[in-house]
């Protein structure tokens, strides 16, 4: 990855992490601990995998702010059993993306008085957030691992468009290709918003504009 390219990346994340701080933690009501997920590809057996750890390699990177945000989400982060510093960078990537991607796809159908989300669609926002942000960060750190979300193929037919819902749209949007030529944010209005309502006002002026 080039260094360009890495700059791009760690802007992305920052963006993440603006987002969820002025839009979906204050909205957010996240209950209980942590669920406890599928072990990361070195707890699967007893001698792991010789893969970078969270304790040598994310927790010094700029996508340690995943971990953070995630840590936040309660039962919607599906973590690792042993869920220390041991466990795989990549995994923990992929188990943060999916925790993020469920929590904002919920908190946007209640910001906009919309009905609970599928479980069918909180199933794909998790699983692409999953493989598209580890793969990511894999290509990044040059690491190895394929953690057991990125092999699964996501049900893109049941992803929210940006349309419906901007943050979680543009965050599956944005990081499906986040270095390509060009990296404007795919809906550039929420830029000038400093709330869930003003988005969803936006989103009901659209609608009787159709």
């Amino acid at each position: 990855m080039s260094p360009s390219d890495e700059v791009t990346v760690h802007q992305l994340l920052g963006r993440i992490d603006y987002f969820h701080t002025l839009f979906v933690e204050p909205a957010h009501a996240a209950s209980g601990r942590p669920g406890v997920g599928e072990p990361c590809c070195k707890h699967l057996t007893a001698s792991g995998h010789a893969q970078p750890d969270v304790g040598s390699l994310l927790a010094d990177t700029a996508w340690a702010v995943l971990d953070e945000l995630a840590a936040t989400l309660g039962e919607h982060l599906l973590a690792c059993p042993a869920s220390d510093n041991t466990c795989c960078a990549t995994c923990r990537v992929a188990d943060s993306a999916a925790a993020i991607a469920q929590a904002w796809a919920i908190t946007e159908h209640q910001a906009y008085d919309r009905p609970p989300p599928s479980a069918a669609l909180l199933r794909a926002c998790r699983s692409t957030a999953a493989a598209q942000l580890a793969r990511v960060f894999a290509q990044q750190h040059e690491t190895t691992c394929r953690p057991r979300t990125t092999s699964r193929t996501a049900d893109t037919g049941r992803l929210p468009d940006s349309s419906e819902l901007p943050l979680t749209g543009e965050l599956l949007a944005l990081w499906e290709n986040p270095t390509a030529a060009t990296h404007r944010p795919v809906v550039s209005w929420l830029n000038h918003c400093t709330e869930l309502s003003d988005i969803h006002r936006l989103l009901q002026q659209r609608e009787t504009t159709k």
